[in-house]
């Protein structure tokens, strides 16, 4: 067998092992949360299941629990008939509310509860671990320095028109230091906080004031995004600053010859900070006729090359370079990690109610994006697992606490409703109404699937592997 089809095959074996422990360990722990406080306040258990429908495998414990491993993997349940009748997910139960003794309002509540504390506990835990190995983080993502403002951007019908950002006048070197009063700390959270801001100017156009550092001088612009791309996203036109770091030189060629070297990060060029790979490239095309100063830090020592006059130089791959992106790795403490994922999985799901948002469902991973990420991270970095794996956690505790029937959120809804009521609902209502959540959450997966399919056949030439300064949308309940 040859290497690197073994390689290959080693790779994505590796990859589905973490699949399987992560996503399955997510699950796991936030069914056990449930298993574990109904067993601590006496509420009969009857079955825990890892995934929904028909049993793969299973046993019954001592204990009088039915344990399995069901064939639809899209989360898992604690059969607890005495709290709340979901035999339209979970299956048919031996034992009815009617026929056990009754539960009280703070036991419900507590046991429901347990499962997203249990998440929490998990991503807790797994950002401990994170803080101790390291956060893997392309530099770029790990600035809110602004590196290129765009002069143009191109809308979903293909007309070119001014970017927002070059009307409103952001520059490169302007430091973002917040999008309508909510700071950000890197790039990921401009990107975020944009995304999901629902703005709007008096005329109706999309509205985000920027605050920003610029050269000390702290100024408040208002930006007017625009939607762009295929997922028609708030996009301004800016981009990171970068830090161009030289990766292989080839033999010969005029990168070689001036005296650059893999690992030389370039900082300056006549004296102007590089902050742009694209912007550096245009200044070599506009300034072929003459030779060009550069600021070059190697090692602890800055040095000064230069090169020369170059009529056939046409690209920055002309000076026989190829560059490479640097990648930190940062030490988050586990609380500002946990606050990182919970705030934008708010604001996005505010957004999705906010008429005035463009966040969309369609836009939400479902199981198949949440599959893709873990197997496109798990390729790169064990530590990129993990940071999503705390991710998912979070998402999944504030997803499930939602008061949408069905859900643990629903459940609490339902509990406390019957107890300001003094009686119970009505048997009816309540399968009615789950049954009839049941059907749009099916019908939601299949929705939010489409589109993640979509999203993966589009992108998958074009990006191998996510930024690990990025967030992902909430995942689908």
């Amino acid at each position: 067998m040859s290497s690197p089809l073994l390689q290959s095959i080693l790779s994505n074996t590796w990859a589905v092992f973490l699949i399987v422990v992560f996503f399955n360990g997510t699950i796991f722990v936030h069914e056990l949360g449930h298993f574990l406080a109904a067993r601590r306040r006496g509420v009969r258990v009857e079955r825990f299941s890892i995934g929904f429908g028909p049993k793969i495998f299973g046993w019954r414990g001592k204990d009088g629990v039915e344990y399995r491993l069901s064939w639809l993997p899209l989360g898992g349940y604690v059969l607890l008939p005495q709290l709340a009748d979901l035999r339209a997910i979970e299956g048919e139960s031996e034992m009815t509310a009617e026929t056990l003794p009754p539960v009280g309002y703070w036991t419900k509540m507590l046991v429901f509860v347990a499962g997203a504390t249990c998440n929490m506990i998990f991503a807790f835990l797994l950002a401990c671990v994170v803080w101790l190995v390291g956060q893997p983080i392309i530099s770029d993502f790990n600035t809110t320095k602004i590196g290129l403002v765009m002069p143009t951007i191109t809308l979903p019908d293909n007309r070119e028109v001014p970017s927002p950002a070059s009307q409103a006048g952001l520059k490169p070197g302007d430091v973002v230091r917040a999008i309508d009063g909510i700071k950000v700390a890197d790039w990921g959270e401009l990107q975020e906080t944009l995304y999901a801001s629902a703005g709007r100017a008096d005329d109706g156009r999309r509205k985000a004031v920027f605050t920003i550092d610029r050269a000390g001088q702290i100024l408040e612009l208002p930006v007017y995004p625009l939607l762009v791309g295929s997922e028609r996203t708030r996009f301004v036109g800016i981009a990171p600053a970068e830090d161009l770091i030289v990766g292989p030189v080839k033999p010969g060629l005029l990168g070689e010859k001036i005296g650059l070297r893999p690992g030389d990060q370039i900082l300056a060029y006549d004296s102007v900070p590089l902050l742009s790979r694209d912007s550096f490239v245009e200044y070599l095309k506009a300034n072929r006729a003459r030779s060009i100063g550069l600021t070059v830090q190697r090692g602890t020592a800055r040095v000064a090359l230069e090169i020369p006059p170059r009529p056939a130089l046409t690209d920055f791959a002309d000076l026989g370079l190829l560059w490479r992106r640097n990648v930190l790795v940062l030490h988050p403490d586990p609380l500002r990690q946990l606050r990182d994922d919970f705030d934008p999985t708010i604001r996005v799901l505010m957004g999705l109610f906010n008429p005035h948002s463009d966040v969309r469902v369609s836009q939400l991973s479902g199981p198949v994006g949440i599959f893709t990420v873990f197997y496109l991270t798990a390729q790169n970095d064990v530590r990129l697992v993990l940071w999503f794996t705390i991710l998912l956690n979070v998402n999944l505790a504030v997803v499930n606490l939602l008061p949408i029937p069905v859900f643990d959120g629903g459940q609490m809804l339902f509990a406390t409703i019957s107890r300001l009521r003094k009686r119970s609902l009505p048997a009816d209502f309540i399968m009615t109404t789950q049954s009839v959540f049941v059907v749009l959450i099916i019908s939601f997966f299949f929705y939010v699937t489409f589109f993640d399919v979509r999203r993966i056949r589009r992108d998958a030439p074009v990006n191998p592997a996510p930024p690990p300064a990025q967030k992902a949308a909430p995942a689908a309940p």
